[in-house]
């Protein structure tokens, strides 16, 4: 009996920082689960945020078929990664399996999580508020990853949430770190990056957004001082494409 072939490559910090960049970088995602009843797939496209320790999360209403399907099912898989030109199946993408557990509309965690998701997704305004929106987080269990011919890896739920609070959590000031790389940004000491607008800081990093495109830059930033960050984001010489 002819050995089986292994094809997929051995987990490196490059494969984490791809699937860091292809989460992060996200606007939106195909969003798969199990349909009640008949157990046939059922995929749509969502709206993608994240909380402050960097894990995904959906704003959906319980009117929409794939939101009873989550509260039916907690399993379900987010497919990132968008094509460019030429062959689609030549581009990065990820397949993401997660648990989600809804966020209670009464609580301060869906105040923050409101707050950074309406900073991605402004238009969401509309709609964020009607009473059969809810938040749900999604708590990363394992990846597939596909970065292009020849390339696949496989993620542990390590892999993908590198980084998590301690006990007890410490504080993180999100709007200071916001403050600080904005003021990077404008002070002309981010050229690379000059002209776009932070969305989003959590330990692991910061987004930024120039329109539609959004931008990744990965730090490790819970301990740092003011002066730390600084330095470290005017190292951040080129957007990583």
């Amino acid at each position: 009996m002819t050995e089986a072939t292994n094809i997929l490559r051995s987990t490196d910090d490059e494969a984490r920082l791809l699937a860091e960049r292809l989460l992060h970088e996200a606007r939106f995602a195909a969003l798969a689960t199990l349909e009640p009843g008949s157990g046939f797939p059922l995929v749509t496209r969502v709206l993608i945020g994240f909380d402050v320790e960097g894990r995904p999360c959906l704003l959906l209403s319980r009117l929409a078929a794939h939101r009873q399907a989550v509260e039916a099912d907690s399993r379900v898989s987010l497919l990132l990664g968008e094509p460019g030109k030429g062959d689609p199946l030549a581009h990065a993408r990820m397949t993401l399996r997660c648990h989600a557990e809804i966020v209670s509309r009464d609580s301060a965690d869906h105040d923050r999580l409101k707050t950074r998701f309406l900073r991605r997704h402004p238009k969401s305004a509309l709609y964020i508020d009607f009473p059969d929106f809810s938040f749900f987080r999604l708590e990363p269990h394992s990846a597939s990853l596909n970065g292009g011919f020849g390339r696949a890896f496989a993620l542990t739920a390590d892999d993908l949430r590198p980084f998590r609070f301690p006990e007890p959590a410490p504080e993180f000031d999100e709007e200071k770190m916001i403050g600080i790389v904005t003021d990077q940004i404008e002070n002309g000491a981010l050229p690379a990056f000059s002209g776009m607008k932070c969305i989003g800081a959590d330990p692991g990093g910061v987004d930024l957004a120039d329109g539609s495109t959004l931008s990744r830059i990965p730090l490790n930033t819970l301990n740092m001082t003011e002066t730390e960050l600084e330095m470290l984001l005017s190292r951040q010489k080129m957007r990583i494409s």
